[in-house]
């Protein structure tokens, strides 16, 4: 990658160790030549790994027919993927944006028409976005300081049932939770704090949202994590692995949730957009029961071999989505294994966050696992 180009570029974002230029199923080629194993998958997005076939093949094919009309009008992918994601959820509508925060930004949105309350109930270590909404409900201080005062949000511990009631009070009209905390350290939800978040948004009359952009379309081993915490939510939101790389975000608003949206209320211009929901229509199709088996099963063997690794405190997560408590930083860790070969993540100060591609197998497991042995011993 040329560092006179990366220089133009606001520095949004760490410096980066090196640049990737070419990618196939569960391996990136950098642009040093050499092939990195990817376990970070663009941070839980190319979910059916780099240039799969069938979304690429969708995205082709739309680019030869129509890439933009507006949401002035009607687009056979938009529509057909709204369809396929309420299909999945069991009756819902759609509305499509650009990213996960978007997503969240129009949760908030929603929520406060339906309610008529601004307040909002989420989770310390939580992380739902940069936008200014989204980032009032990101239970991370230290990315809200720079920019208060924000929106009003309070704050619960996660799988801690009495603080969630001590939070939360009558001007709370949206209950936004991860079922599982990405970047605040892989943090699966319990079932029973999720019944109490359900059955608190529902005794304050508010709406009961999911932010499935990092654990949704499959990464759990459900389309839905939802599907395996017994708690249907009124509002859930996507994106990440929606068009396995393609922007796209999504809000979908349960059949059975309160009404508020009308024309006029929101919007998005590219949000949508032909070609990436073509690709969306593709990656929901190919995510089918024998896919997510595989994905439960191989969950379980990186759960196994991560847990066993030297330095390894605790394994935790649901699926493809595993974290790692480390017994030192996780940063250099991350590092390391980038020298060696490996692209992984962190998720806080002592936590290695692995996301690989769906698709991946056993044999890319144990080669993952063999590195970090290295790495870590």
């Amino acid at each position: 990658m040329s560092v006179a180009l990366e220089s133009r570029l606001l520095p949004t974002y760490p410096e980066t160790k090196i640049g990737f230029v070419e990618g196939e199923g569960t391996w990136l080629t950098g642009s040093d030549g050499r092939r990195y194993l990817d376990f970070a998958a663009g941070i839980a997005v190319v979910s059916l790994g780099h240039r799969h076939p069938a979304p690429l093949a969708a995205a082709h094919a739309q680019l030869d027919r129509l890439w933009h009309a507006s949401n002035l009008f009607a687009t056979e992918p938009a529509a057909e993927l709204a369809q396929a994601l309420s299909a999945r959820f069991g009756g819902a509508q759609a509305f499509f944006c650009n990213s996960g925060a978007e997503a969240n930004e129009a949760a908030i949105k929603y929520a406060r028409k339906a309610t008529g309350k601004a307040g909002v109930l989420a989770l310390e270590g939580s992380f739902h976005g940069r936008t200014l909404g989204a980032l009032a409900a990101t239970g991370q201080a230290s990315k809200r300081k720079a920019f208060e005062p924000l929106g009003p949000a309070r704050f619960a511990t996660p799988n801690d049932i009495a603080s969630l009631y001590a939070a939360a009070d009558a001007h709370v009209g949206l209950v936004l939770v991860e079922p599982v905390l990405g970047e605040g350290g892989v943090i699966p939800l319990d079932p029973a704090f999720v019944a109490a978040a359900a059955a608190r948004a529902n005794e304050l009359g508010a709406v009961l949202a999911f932010d499935e952009v990092q654990t949704g379309v499959g990464r759990t081993g459900t389309f839905f994590a939802w599907e395996q915490l017994g708690v249907k939510p009124d509002l859930v939101t996507l994106a990440k692995a929606l068009a396995n790389g393609l922007p796209i975000g999504c809000l979908l608003v349960s059949d059975d949730a309160p009404r508020a949206f009308g024309p006029g209320d929101h919007g998005s211009t590219f949000g949508g957009n032909p070609v990436s929901c073509a690709a969306g229509v593709a990656v929901v199709s190919t995510i089918d029961d024998e896919l997510l088996a595989s994905v439960r099963a191989n969950g379980e063997r990186l759960a196994d071999g991560v847990a066993d690794l030297p330095g390894v405190a605790e394994a935790r997560g649901r699926g493809l989505l595993l974290g790692a408590v480390l017994d030192r930083p996780a940063q250099p860790v991350a590092d390391a294994a980038l020298d060696a070969g490996l692209v992984c993540l962190t998720a806080g100060p002592d936590v290695l966050r692995l996301a690989p591609p769906l698709v991946v197998g056993p044999d890319e497991i144990d080669h993952a696992l063999e590195i970090l042995t290295e790495v870590l011993a």
